[in-house]
């Protein structure tokens, strides 16, 4: 599922405002600071840390 590089120059993880990188394994959005996984459903990016999970 592709993000455009646009998009992910711009988000940035809830939790500590840091930079998020794609996942390719599992095609989430991941914080390594964090180490929280963001999912991404219907092409657009869940950026709720309620709905993050570690990794």
């Amino acid at each position: 599922m592709p993000i455009r590089t646009e998009l992910l120059e711009i988000l940035a993880c809830p939790k500590c405002k840091g930079p998020i990188r794609l996942a390719e394994e599992d095609g989430s959005l991941r914080c390594d600071a964090c180490r929280l996984a963001y999912p991404i459903r219907d092409e657009i990016p869940v950026m709720l840390i309620d709905e993050a999970q570690s990794f």
